[in-house]
This record gives structure tokens, C-alpha cells and sequence, in this order.
């Protein structure tokens, strides 16, 4: 059944010129009919479970890389929506949850874990498996949060995620925090956040240096794949894939 937060989404993305059907199959919940609102990415949707274009090359990488995830202890940087769902009843566990400004990591909101990127308070070696999608542009300190995202994954451990990729070389810093205000190096640019409604600010239009600072936080490969399933209409879209070395030192 189709929930009324849900129609009113698409409805929002309807553009009715644009509008096509194709019968495919969804990495989440099989075969399907996929709906296209409009002739963007984000107006590509699974009629069943609603996945966007990235959850569905999130759910194909994860198919892809990750062969045993019912034994995974896995940590997603959402807490609801296609990709949060299929860990939920797929992985042996799922920590999900949601940022909030205002808010302690570790600490529970209308029933939703709230957690920073920058400073999880989640324990060393928590998880087999680390997921999140369009999170990272948006975080002020994405080497504290690499390193944090390492700290959290056990020897061995793969950590998948997508952020907007502008494919060249390097990437490109748009703001920074200093002494706890935004300074602007760039014309602002907001993404519109599906849990608020509302613009958050983009810090950085990453490269392909991004496998680099990878590297540089601690992870033992790091690399941009494709996955051979396209998503309909749209292609191939990238996704981040790094692993902690299977015996770390840190």
C-alpha cells in the first residue's frame, strides 16, 4: 500500500511529458515495475519499495561485494527508506540511525538513534559492514569522519557509499567551518534533505581523490565501481568501495 507521505513525493517529482513505466528487477524486492516521473535521476522510482536511483546502485553494489551479509553486523548512516529496510530483515543486525545538530551521538530521538559521522559513539570493531548514501559532501570534517568510519569496522570489514562525484580531479572545497562559523569558498549549494524538507549545505564537490583520503584515514583498498546492472533509463552510477585490512594495526 502506497502511504500518503509516499504519493505526495512522487507527486512532487511528477513532470507528466516525462512520465514512462518499464517492467525490470529491483535489488530489494525483485521483480518489479519501475516508474519514471521525470527525465532526472532522482525521478526514478521502484513502484514496490519506492528505492530511488542511488538505493538501487546501493542495493546492486551490496549484491555485488557483499556475499555473507546475513552474517554481517551492519551500520547504516539512515534510518529509514529502501536501503534501511532491506539490512534490517537481510543483515545479521542493523544500527541504524539519523543526524541531528542538536543532538549527542548515542542519543535516541522519536525512537531514532542519532549519530555523527564526525564522532560515532559506537564502539571499535562494531561492524562488518558500513553504508550511507549522499552524507559525506554534507559533513564539515570528512577525514574525522573516514577515520571514525575506520575506527568503527572490524579487520576485514567493507565499507560501501555513494556522494555526488563530479569525475575529475581533485576535489573541489565549496566551505569550511572555522571557529564554528561557515566560511563560504564558493557560491553556496544546498541538497534538499528527504527527512527535513529542507536545503543542507554541500561542502565539497568530491573527485576522484576521493579514494585517496580513503587511504589516508586507514583503509587498506579503496576504489569506484560500477555495477554491471543498469538502473533504468539512467545507466551506470558509482559507488565508493573500501575495505579495513583484514589484520589492522591501528
Amino acid at each position: 500500500m502506497i502511504s500518503a507521505a509516499r504519493l505526495r513525493s512522487g507527486l512532487s517529482l511528477l513532470r507528466p511529458r516525462d512520465v514512462a513505466v518499464r517492467v525490470d528487477r529491483c535489488p530489494f524486492c525483485g521483480p518489479t515495475l519501475f516508474v519514471r516521473l521525470r527525465r532526472e535521476a532522482v525521478g526514478v522510482r521502484c513502484a514496490r519499495c519506492a528505492a530511488s536511483a542511488i538505493h538501487l546502485v546501493m542495493g546492486w553494489a551490496l549484491r555485488d561485494n557483499v556475499q555473507d551479509l546475513a552474517d554481517c553486523d551492519a551500520c547504516e548512516l539512515s534510518a529509514r527508506g529502501p536501503l534501511a529496510d532491506f539490512l534490517r530483515r537481510t543483515a545479521k543486525s542493523a544500527a541504524l540511525s539519523e543526524y541531528f545538530a542538536d543532538a549527542e551521538p548515542g542519543a535516541y530521538r522519536d525512537g531514532i538513534r542519532c549519530e555523527d559521522a564526525q564522532r560515532l559513539s559506537y564502539a571499535d570493531a562494531s561492524f562488518d559492514l558500513v553504508t550511507h548514501t549522499e552524507v559525506l559532501e554534507h559533513v564539515p570534517d570528512d577525514a574525522r569522519a573516514f577515520a571514525e568510519l575506520h575506527r568503527v569496522l572490524r579487520p576485514g570489514g567493507t565499507m560501501l557509499f555513494t556522494v555526488p562525484l563530479y569525475g575529475g580531479y581533485p576535489t573541489i572545497e565549496r566551505a569550511r567551518l572555522r571557529n564554528g562559523d561557515v566560511e563560504h569558498m564558493m557560491e553556496p549549494a544546498y541538497h534538499i534533505d528527504p527527512l527535513r524538507g529542507a536545503g543542507i549545505l554541500a561542502f565539497r564537490d568530491y573527485g576522484l581523490d576521493i579514494v585517496e583520503r580513503l587511504r589516508a584515514a586507514g583503509f587498506a583498498e579503496a576504489s569506484v565501481v560500477t555495477s554491471q546492472r543498469r538502473i533504468p533509463w539512467l545507466g551506470a552510477f558509482p559507488v565508493v568501495l573500501s575495505k579495513k585490512a583484514a589484520e589492522d594495526r591501528a
